[in-house]
């Protein structure tokens, strides 16, 4: 059902046609224009909310006052708000802009995305200040009344003094780990100092017994003065907290809030997990973090942003490694895999939201959540249909993150000549969540291009998997001939590049748009998105070459060093070497191969190899033998036991060996297990017994 549509020119600086909106919404009647909707014409603002149901404003500028307001009428609907004004309406070509608009405006009539699974965080306040310890200290008591602090003093470069009052706990030492999240961060680190202030009573009597005064009221000891007289051993007595030989210093405890003041952050990545801060010795910065620390307190939810299928992983299989995109791409150190699994493990708590894991599987195992890419295939294919049947031609669709992104195009309408009429924005949770599927799959709906903005906040590994991730899509799209310059990575670091790239020259033609839906299937999907750009390819091709480490390839078997073990069925996690169950066979399903290399790791024969490219011939999702054998059968009782070429490639092996010099031996080696163990108590020797496989076990 469609919701009331408010809509407001801004003063008459964009060339609305409510008439034409109408047309192109499949609205009753035409929305009435204001002019100044959050001014002097709020009150059809008021009579809309008053009336009930769901409204819809375009403008962005202005949601806090509406929403305020909508709140004090009582509105019995919800309210949503689309910027028509940064996005469309300033613009050069606003006067054509009619179309997007209308296609932004019928993203609001979508029903909400269905609620993912949430993750919570439970913080006390619990901080640990880490750094020198002037600094860490002056910060301990500045924050000692709000949060329950403790301090990790590092070195002692800097003089310092403790506190006379013992509000907090304070520790020194060097750091040698900071893991967790939110809630539940574990600290390591070493007691490197002879002093020990956990056991240290601060008495002074160390202080007074150095001779060298080597001792001040840091209460550490300053290896390079000290001359080893010991007086400040004897001095603290009973109370043992200065020892120059002792043996337990490793430390560690649990904490909610990390203030990291080293001059370079223990953690070190792009995106650090969610209450560590790490403003090292700038001032601002160090102020900046304190007030942030305040708002970590307490309990709180974020939404579970992937979701992973073990079945499917191409990770590991029997302690062998194949794919690691995954945890290559991740920049928060979620993903890691343990040994003696074969499965990754993500830790939800870590997980930042970026979906960058979830573009570069190739099998599909790992999938962004928040949305879901059947929620953007939708968006995508709502804005392509109606911005289409409004007149408009040849859609660029440019993905962006809600947050630098959208500030970007703002300041390019604002300042410059805005986003052509054929560029749509849409906004991302984080472009590295967009992969394959979607690229290609928005071309088949009708996009005629596919653009990602970054605006400088990614990090450089998200931007090389979009990178390659945009290569395999235009290898696809031009060795179809359906032309290049469909996909583009725009890195605009100001208005003037984001400005240059958006109005660069024409692009290519929209295709005839699939009816198909994005799938959460990311391998259905893309085979939708095949089958549908080799119909309108100009001339049919069979196969495309792609570069390494692309998610489709062939598997090549070299027929004279394969045995057929069949190890790389069991290694193969998607189904694509699959076995005959009546033949020694080896059969092949290439488009269900997503080049992991895992049957080539496991092969013992080292007979397979890899080559990336996408087949599009029928074959391609058929069964094709890649290797087969005779079957072998028992020389004593006539059972089929194993094929010809591992019962000859055991014989030469061992044939020449002293325990099989009796031709009576060799015989052995062609009988079943059964046969054999019968067979060598039959003639009283009780050897070793090899199996089909040429493995020995004992009698």
């Amino acid at each position: 059902m469609a919701k009331d549509k408010l809509i407001c020119n801004c003063n008459r600086t964009m060339p609305l046609d409510g008439r034409a909106l109408a047309r192109a919404l499949k609205l009753g009647s035409a929305p009435a224009i204001s002019s100044e909707l959050c001014r002097k014409h709020v009150a059809a603002f008021e009579a809309a909310v008053k009336n009930g149901g769901d409204l819809v404003v375009a403008c962005t500028q202005e949601a806090p006052l509406f929403g305020e307001l909508h709140g004090e009428l009582k509105g019995s609907g919800g309210i949503q708000f689309v910027n028509i004004r940064e996005t469309a309406g300033w613009s050069a070509e606003a006067k054509d802009a009619t179309p997007k608009i209308a296609a932004l405006l019928a993203l609001a009539d979508l029903p909400e995305p269905e609620p993912v699974p949430v993750v919570s965080y439970k913080s006390g306040g619990s901080l640990l200040i880490i750094g020198p310890g002037a600094a860490a200290l002056q910060w301990a008591d500045r924050l000692a009344e709000q949060l329950t602090v403790s301090v990790l003093a590092t070195g002692t470069a800097e003089p310092h003094e403790l506190p006379s009052v013992r509000r907090y706990p304070v520790f020194s030492g060097k750091p040698r780990a900071v893991t967790g999240y939110l809630g539940a961060f574990r600290v390591e680190w070493e007691q490197a100092n002879p002093i020990d202030l956990e056991v240290c009573t601060r008495c002074n009597a160390c202080i007074r017994a150095c001779p060298e005064q080597a001792i001040d009221f840091s209460y550490q000891i300053d290896l390079d003065k000290c001359k080893a007289h010991r007086q400040c051993v004897k001095a603290c007595g009973e109370i043992g907290a200065v020892d120059f030989e002792r043996k337990e210093t490793q430390r560690s405890d649990a904490f909610d809030m990390v203030l990291d003041l080293s001059r370079e952050p223990l953690i070190k990545l792009p995106q650090p997990p969610q209450g560590y801060f790490a403003p090292r010795n700038d001032p601002l910065e160090q102020a900046l973090a304190a007030q942030q620390l305040m708002q970590f307190v307490g309990d709180f939810e974020k939404p579970k942003f992937f979701e992973y299928k073990e079945k499917i992983c191409a990770h590991r299989r029997n302690e062998i490694t194949g794919c690691t995109k995954c945890m290559d791409v991740c920049s928060t150190r979620a993903i890691t895999s343990e040994r003696g699994e074969n499965r990754i493990q993500v830790e939800p708590h870590l997980c930042m939201g970026c979906g960058g894991c979830a573009a570069v599987c190739p099998s599909g195992a790992l999938t962004y959540a928040y949305p879901r890419v059947s929620d953007m295939g939708t968006r995508v294919k709502t804005v392509l249909q109606v911005y289409r049947e409004a007149g408009g031609e040849n859609a660029c669709l440019l993905f962006h993150n809600t947050t630098d992104g959208r500030e970007l195009i703002a300041r390019l309408a604002r300042r410059g000549k805005g986003l052509p009429a054929n560029v749509i924005p849409l906004e991302v949770f984080h472009v590295a969540s967009l992969g394959l599927d979607l690229m290609l799959g928005s071309i088949a709906l009708g996009a005629a291009r596919f653009a990602i903005l970054t605006a400088g906040s990614e990090p450089a590994d998200y931007l090389g998997a979009l990178e390659r991730q945009m290569g395999y899509a235009r290898e696809i799209v031009s060795g179809l001939g359906l032309g290049g310059g469909r996909f583009r990575l725009i890195k605009a670091g100001d208005v003037k590049d984001l400005e240059q790239a958006a109005w660069e020259g024409n692009g290519p033609r929209s295709l005839t748009p699939a009816t198909f839906n994005l799938s959460n299937e990311k391998r259905a999907t893309l085979d939708f998105a095949f089958d549908h750009l080799l119909r309108h390819a100009p001339v049919r091709k069979d196969e495309l070459s792609l570069s390494a480490g692309a998610p489709y390839g062939a598997v090549v078997v070299d027929k004279q060093k394969c045995t057929l073990c069949l190890a790389c069925v069991g290694a193969c996690p998607v189904g694509a070497l699959i076995d005959a169950k009546d033949k020694p066979q080896l059969k092949f399903i290439e488009r269900n191969c997503v080049q992991c290399g895992l049957c080539e790791k496991t092969c013992p024969e080292d007979a397979i190899a890899l080559i990336p490219r996408l087949l599009l011939a029928p074959q391609a999702v058929q069964p094709v033998v890649v290797n087969e054998d005779q079957i072998f059968a028992c020389v004593r009782c006539g059972k089929p036991f194993a094929n010809q070429r591992i019962i000859d490639n055991m014989l030469g092996k061992l044939g020449a060996h002293s325990m099989f010099r009796d031709p009576a031996a060799l015989r052995r080696l062609q009988m079943c297990q059964d046969c054999r163990v019968v067979d060598m108590f039959e003639k009283g020797d009780a050897g070793t017994i090899f199996d089909e496989t040429g493995k020995g076990t004992g009698a």
